[in-house]
């Protein structure tokens, strides 16, 4: 059986193998400056501070992950705040011209409605629009770089001084009450500060709009600033049904952890792959890092596999029954977009019922699905605005897609062929991906790939086996390298009622 053959859409219940029965399964199946991006759903570093930036920015994936350079500047063996997965493969480094013309084929011709266009042809009929949030949630939590700035000055590519990526919702608690008390009610002891205006809760702000918040990326659009304040209201529950600090923030964690492995990564992967990739635990054999206390952050996973989401972006989000907001405005349209660093409108509160399936509550007519993961980005990622992307930028790329392509390039990335079969995956063709340009020689940029992939073998609906690899691979292999995890916990942990549901977990916050 091939990772491929772990798509299949039952969930046996997981059980344990060794990792060379794994890999005989697996086996049967066929100098230039660093581009950065800038859109939901990718991952970057954060600011080391618990504020905002400068209202109406988006902070996402603006600025090129510090040691992301890693292979290009220091060498393809080294491992530190990132490193490679498959170091011997070689880099792909095809025309930037060439790179630039395929960027400009994946963009999807419709302008932001009205309404979110249910059931077109772009929609996933599996995946509500709110997962894309949440898969941008959790890259800030495991991408946040609180080291201080001259420490980043001295070691620029990450080799000493950096966070460790852990799922330990370091956006939300910064570094504890002590350290930083902005984050914290002052007069309720262990309890985070929720702000309360017009008739919603929002982030903490200061006067002139910023957010107290442990990473300024989680205050960058409307919606993930709404899903960072139902995390500190479902610690404020916690602590209002008397559990002390260290208890509630311990269980927000786990059942946060606990929907990353139980509903974010069977949508994303499939369950069975995720099945058998959690019966691994550590030795999932693609990513073993060299030093399991601090693990590196893999390349292909932070610069290509996990910019799926790019392509689930919708142009518009339906944030309630009265109120449709794009994502960025453009000219000709009147209406306020949904870029964050701002008090939250009222007319942009979030109902959460247009974003996840709430149990009791029936689907709107209006449920924002997520896009297809594909080759077709929504048209607002073709071209990026300046609050975006500062059209001081030299050289200066607006579009999303030829940003995550020359990126990849630059930062010496494999290509998608070369890793699916490091993966033991029978690699496709550039015909069968639709390259037929010489000038490729036969290969793709592994980003391309695992969003033509899924549009190949999975019809958009989740990723394919490479993708799906290298992105459940490198969230759960970290999570069971972390010792505080659920997953370590004996006797085994479960949420106290399951299901336990992103839907659930809104309700027990008190915010659907």
């Amino acid at each position: 059986m091939a990772i491929s053959d772990l798509h299949a859409e039952s969930r046996p219940e997981p059980r344990r193998v060794g990792r060379r029965g794994f890999l005989q399964a697996a086996a049967v199946g066929a100098a230039a400056p660093v581009i950065a991006t800038a859109c939901p759903f990718s991952t970057a570093s954060a600011a080391p501070a618990a504020s905002a930036a400068a209202a109406g920015t988006w902070q996402h994936a603006i600025g090129a992950p510090r040691g992301s350079d890693i292979a290009v500047a220091v060498g393809r063996e080294q491992e530190a705040r990132f490193g490679l997965l498959f170091k011997k493969l070689p880099a792909f480094a095809p025309p930037d011209e060439l790179l630039g013309t395929l960027a400009r084929s994946m963009t999807d011709p419709r302008p932001p409605g009205q309404g979110p266009s249910d059931h077109d042809r772009w929609d996933n009929p599996d995946i509500t629009a709110g997962y894309t949030f949440f898969g941008q949630f959790i890259d800030h939590d495991i991408t946040r770089d609180t080291t201080p700035l001259p420490a980043q000055q001295t070691d620029p590519h990450g080799l000493k001084n950096f966070d460790t990526p852990m799922f330990d919702l370091g956006s939300v608690y910064g570094r504890g009450p002590d350290v930083d008390p902005q984050l914290y009610d002052p007069a309720r002891p262990g309890y985070l500060l929720v702000d309360e205006h017009d008739g919603l809760h929002d982030l903490p702000r200061a006067a002139d709009g910023t957010a107290y918040v442990g990473d300024p990326r989680n205050d960058e659009n409307l919606v993930i600033a709404q899903l960072h304040v139902a995390f500190l209201r479902f610690h404020n529950v916690l602590m209002d049904e008397g559990r002390g600090f260290a208890e509630a923030q311990r269980l927000t964690t786990w059942h946060y952890q606990w929907l990353i492995v139980q509903e974010f990564l069977p949508r994303i992967c499939g369950p069975k792959l995720v099945d058998g990739l959690f019966a691994l635990g550590t030795k999932i054999p693609w990513y073993r890092p060299k030093n399991r206390n601090r693990p590196m952050m893999p390349i292909e996973f932070s610069v290509a596999a996990y910019r799926f989401g790019h392509s689930m972006v919708r142009p518009e989000y339906e944030m309630n029954d009265a109120d449709t907001g794009p994502v960025f405005a453009h000219p000709g349209d009147p209406r306020d977009d949904l870029r964050g660093s701002r008090p939250v409108p009222a007319n942009y509160k979030a109902d959460w019922t247009y974003f996840f399936d709430v149990p009791g509550r029936p689907r709107p007519a209006g449920l924002n699905l997520a896009r297809l993961v594909d080759t077709s980005l929504a048209m607002p990622l073709h071209d990026l605005p300046a609050t975006v992307v500062s059209r001081d930028s030299k050289p200066l790329f607006t579009d999303l897609a030829e940003r995550n392509l020359l990126r990849g390039k630059r930062l010496g990335l494999a290509a998608g062929q070369d890793v699916a079969k490091a993966l033991m995956q029978r690699p496709l063709s550039n015909a069968e991906l639709g390259l037929t340009d010489p000038r490729w020689q036969g290969k793709a940029p592994l980003w391309f790939y695992v969003l033509k992939e899924a549009e190949l073998s999975q019809g958009g609906r989740r990723l394919g086996p490479t993708g799906g690899a290298l992105v459940a691979g490198t969230l759960l292999t970290l999570l069971f390298l972390d010792p505080t995890s659920y997953v370590h916990v004996k006797p085994r942990w479960t949420p106290s009622t399951t299901p336990f549901t992103v839907g659930h977990f809104l309700q027990r916050a008190g915010c659907a």
